[in-house]
């Protein structure tokens, strides 16, 4: 449970970095603190969305992993970041990615967070 906590939180942070660096990403709401709360939903959704669909899309691109050397990488996180716009707007959450390209970048800046923060973060398994 306190892993989970840990991912969760370590997503929240890296969707926040790339909000803030990223303008057409976007987090919009009320108050600092429903802002807070819609960032940790939508890293929830995030987080759910890469346990759930991002192993069965890694298996069917496998032969393009291959190809590219691991570069297809980019697109399925970029994919997976564009699906979590779409789910977060379904539930009426104020997060959006405006375009492909944008959700690529984004998800560059998140991986690269991620990264960093799960060096830092404790790791409970």
């Amino acid at each position: 449970m306190m892993n989970f906590l840990v991912k969760t939180l370590a997503n929240a942070g890296a969707l926040a970095v790339a909000v803030w660096l990223i303008d057409k990403i976007s987090l919009e709401g009320g108050s600092t603190g429903r802002k807070a709360w819609t960032l940790i939903l939508v890293a929830l959704i995030f987080g759910l969305v890469n346990l759930l669909v991002k192993p069965v899309v890694k298996l069917l691109t496998l032969p393009l992993f291959i190809l590219t050397l691991g570069l297809i990488t980019l697109v399925v996180n970029a994919l997976m970041l564009l699906l979590t716009s779409w789910i977060a707007g379904e539930l009426d959450l104020s997060f959006h990615v405006e375009g492909f390209w944008t959700a690529v970048l984004g998800g560059l800046v998140i991986s690269v967070v991620s990264w960093a923060l799960d060096l830092i973060l404790p790791d409970n398994d």
